[in-house]
Parts: structure tokens; sequence; C-alpha cells
């Protein structure tokens, strides 16, 4: 498979020591798929974990699994309610998140949509661009003061080998101008990429933070099944897990070697 070919060349045994015993990790769209494959895997390892979800009782249920499946029995989950597409929500958030901790150590921004039918928000925003790329820059911005000062600060974000069919459109961001037919795949593709610049800026403004990107792969997700089903139907069986789809991930948080990359780096495969 995919996965296989690209850990190849993996060693397994790096992560093995590795302890996140008094760090602080916040994770959006942490209620299921690779977001909640993020927080088991950090949690388990001592870390602090803050779930950011959109749906409350779905994000109840996630953290209730989560203190049931991980072995360490100290471990401290907790969980807040939020709507990435909502960016004042965000920004709100974000800034009380701050004044409440003295750092963050680990942001992980995995939360994410796809929606195939063009919905514009009372701003005038497209709902694929306000969760994906606005939701995601203003939690950024706005926790960036508490990640300095985290002795070993990380940005990591859930992008999408996606990105690679679009440039970079910096006059129309939400591809939603002089278009007759809305491609929620395509505007998709444009989030993603616009992620990854986001990154390359962010670590050349902030260079004493870690950012990176990646792509999970076609995981069997619950957002890959709503927003793809024909495609989700047709891959059924040959899809990534989400454990797969979140490995990336997971190895940029805790791997001790993340500082010999290029910071703001896109990474397709561990």
């Amino acid at each position: 498979s995919g996965f296989e070919a690209a850990s190849a060349n993996f060693d397994p045994t790096e992560l093995d020591a590795v302890r996140l015993d008094g760090r602080r990790v916040l994770v959006t769209g942490a209620n299921s798929g690779i977001g909640l494959v993020c927080c088991k895997e950090l949690a388990k390892r001592g870390a602090e974990v803050h779930m950011v979800c959109r749906n409350l009782q779905r994000g109840e249920a996630a953290r209730a699994e989560l203190l049931r499946s991980t072995s360490n029995a100290n471990c401290n989950i907790q969980l807040h309610q939020l709507d990435m597409a909502k960016p004042r929500n965000v920004g709100d958030f974000a800034r009380k998140f701050a004044t409440q901790h003295d750092r963050l150590d680990i942001l992980i921004n995995n939360a994410g949509c796809m929606v195939n039918e063009l919905t514009v928000d009372s701003d005038g925003l497209e709902t694929n661009f306000a969760t994906n790329t606005l939701g995601t820059f203003i939690l950024t911005e706005c926790l960036l003061p508490i990640l300095k000062k985290s002795s070993d600060p990380r940005v990591i974000v859930v992008s999408s080998g996606g990105m690679l069919v679009e440039k970079l459109n910096s006059s129309d961001p939400m591809l939603v101008k002089a278009r007759t037919h809305f491609d929620g795949t395509m505007v998709y593709a444009q989030n993603k990429r616009q992620q990854v610049v986001l990154c390359e800026l962010w670590a050349h403004s902030h260079p004493e933070i870690v950012f990176a990107s990646m792509h999970p792969g076609w995981a069997d997700t619950p957002a890959v099944a709503s927003s793809m089903p024909n495609f989700h139907r047709r891959m059924q069986g040959r899809l990534r897990s989400p454990e797969q789809g979140a490995d990336t991930a997971v190895w940029l948080a805790l791997t001790p070697n993340v500082k010999s990359f290029e910071n703001g780096s896109f990474f397709q495969g561990k």
C-alpha cells in the first residue's frame, strides 16, 4: 500500500522513549478520525490534551472513549466546543484560552470540511474557506503568544496532497468570483494550498516555533465518508485507517528530530 511504501524507511523505535508529561496540546476536529487518533496517541504519552469539537455531544462521547482507552490513569483531557467556521467565535475562544493558560506546546490544526454546495454566511464568507483557512489562521495567530512560551513549540496543520492541483489564488481566495459552477473539490484543494502557504509564512515570521503541514493520505474517516460518499464507497477497503492517516501528524508532534527539517515544510509522508 501507499502507507507501507511511505513508511519503509521509518525507524519505528524513534518515538519509543518520547514522553509528553507536562506538555499541553490542543487539537481541533478532535472528536473523530485523525483528530481523535492524535488525541489518543498524545494523551497516552502523558500530554494534557485539549479537544476542540464543533458538536458537544460527539465531543463528550469521544472524550469518554479516550479516557477509557488510554493507559495513562492520570490523563488530563479537556473538551471545548467551537465551530471553526465562525471567525469571531474562533478569535474569542483562542484569546480566552491564551489568558487561561501560561503556554501551549503543540497545536494540531486538524478541523476541516469539504462542502460541495456553495454556502455563504452573513459576512460573505464561503463555508470551506471560513473553516479550513480563516479559522485555522485566526486560531493560530491568537495562540502564537502562548506557543512562544513553550520550550519546544510546534504547530502542525493537517493539509492534503490535493493542494498540489491548485496554485495559490491570491486574488480570489474563496474561488467564488466569476464562476458559473461551484466545485467543492477545487475549493478544498485551494484551501489546502492556502494552509501550506500559511505554514511557510509563519515559519519565516516566527522561527522560534516549528511549523509543519502534512498530507494524511486518503483515510477512511467520517469526514471523507460524508463529503465524498461516492469516492468513499468505491474505495472501501483500500483507504488508510484513521491511525495511518494520523501517523505523520503524530510523528511531527513527537519526533526529537523535527528541527532537522526546514521550518514550514510540507510532509507527504514521514
